[in-house]
């Protein structure tokens, strides 16, 4: 490793602040020109698309982005401050425009020592993100600076390493990103199924059940936080955010321990139960890859019969608009108890009917399945490939 040496940012970089784009001009309803914000960054890095602000107001020519511009996170709003400082790479999409907004800072390379992707891989590393954020500066959103992020020091390889770290790192989150992709065609198409099934081709003689007929309905809850070893164990212990984007719940920020879950055995999901957020944020729908618990927030459905679960997954994603008119109730913040959970009324065409259904639509959940489950572990194979990249402890074959 003697050919590498050290170096800091600001010896190849500078970061400049974005435009304070009017707020009278921000809006939810998707346009073609998206504001980049902190939302738009995944945790630990990379970009995402998934909750975009649209912006329909004047736009400075100079604060419009082409696409392929390196940009990190220069505000954190989260508890975690997981994203603070992180590294996205902007789209090239010829349908939309980007803006640089505020609160997202443009990396611009002074000189050629340092490959783009190579410095989009260094700022997802957790060495450099304990850099960035151990001097974050605010109480309730922590914020970071250009002079901040170009102090980090670090031990830079020759240009042909560089590419050759980035080329491995990026083939593996294209593997992540084409299963992910793989994932969501997969439910739409689960989706177009169930609505011909059952909406286009609904019939005016099925009957309707309670939600409560085609299972037993779990109302969840939080263990005494009093008692420590009630945690850090082997149950997941499932809360609104490991739902989102997840049709099967694998991992968990917080489990329980087998003391933590015979506590309240009673609480306990047999996998692939149906989960839905009912509280806050109500009309999430995933469902638990193995035995777990949740949270009071969520209702879960353990079904019956097996040819039942995909379904009512199915149903409940549909019952979006329901499940939010049901929990209005005229309080600021949404809340469906478990009674009237256990109420909402399914159509019922019978056994048979359902037993043919599952017979279609179970290929689709199975691959979902099985491509998160991959996901996973190339997502823990990247994760620690990377730092032992970035310090010289795990070198690139081929490369001197």
């Amino acid at each position: 490793m003697s050919e590498w040496k050290e170096i800091s940012l600001g010896d190849l970089i500078d970061v400049k602040h974005g435009f304070a784009f009017k707020g009278d001009f921000f809006q939810a309803e998707p346009n073609n020109i998206v504001l980049t914000t902190p939302g738009n960054f995944k945790i630990g890095g990379g970009w995402k698309e998934d909750k975009c602000k649209y912006y329909n107001g004047d736009i400075p020519e100079d604060y419009i982005l082409k696409g392929g511009e390196l940009v990190v996170t220069m505000t954190d709003l989260s508890k975690e401050v997981d994203t603070l400082g992180y590294s996205a790479i902007i789209p090239k999409k010829a349908e939309k425009t980007y803006l640089h907004n505020q609160r997202i800072g443009l990396v611009d390379f002074i000189n050629d020592e340092i490959d783009k992707n190579y410095l989009y891989w260094l700022m997802r590393d957790k060495k450099y993100h304990w850099h960035v954020v151990s001097s974050a500066s605010g109480s309730t959103v922590s914020h970071t600076s250009p002079t901040r992020i170009k102090e980090y020091e670090f031990l830079l390889p020759p240009l042909p390493e560089q590419k050759a770290i980035a080329s491995v790192l990026s083939s593996l989150d294209d593997k992540i990103d084409l299963l992910h992709r793989q994932n969501k065609t997969l439910e739409t198409m689960a989706e177009t199924l169930f609505r011909q099934w059952f909406v286009e081709e609904a019939q005016e003689d099925w009957e309707e059940k309670p939600l409560l007929f085609f299972g037993e309905i779990i109302c969840g809850k939080t263990p005494s936080k009093k008692i420590h070893n009630y945690f850090n164990g082997e149950t997941p212990f499932i809360k609104i955010p490991d739902m989102h984007g997840n049709i099967f719940i694998f991992e968990t920020t917080d489990s329980l321990s087998e003391e933590g879950k015979l506590s309240q055995s009673n609480k306990t999901l047999a996998p692939k139960s149906i989960c839905v957020s009912c509280i806050a944020t109500v009309g999430l729908v995933s469902m638990n890859a193995k035995e777990s618990q949740t949270n009071q927030q969520i209702n879960s459905i353990i079904p019956q019969k097996d040819y039942y679960r995909y379904f009512l997954y199915l149903t409940m994603k549909s019952y979006n608009d329901l499940l939010h008119s049901m929990a209005s109730g005229g309080t600021a913040t949404l809340n469906l108890n478990t009674g009237n959970f256990s109420k909402i009324p399914v159509p019922y065409p019978g056994d048979k009917f359902l037993v043919d259904f599952q017979v279609q639509i179970e290929p689709f959940f199975d691959k979902i399945f099985t491509n998160q489950s991959q996901i996973r572990t190339l997502e823990k194979l990247r994760d620690t490939l990377l730092p032992k990249l970035m310090s010289g402890e795990v070198r690139v074959k081929g490369v001197s």
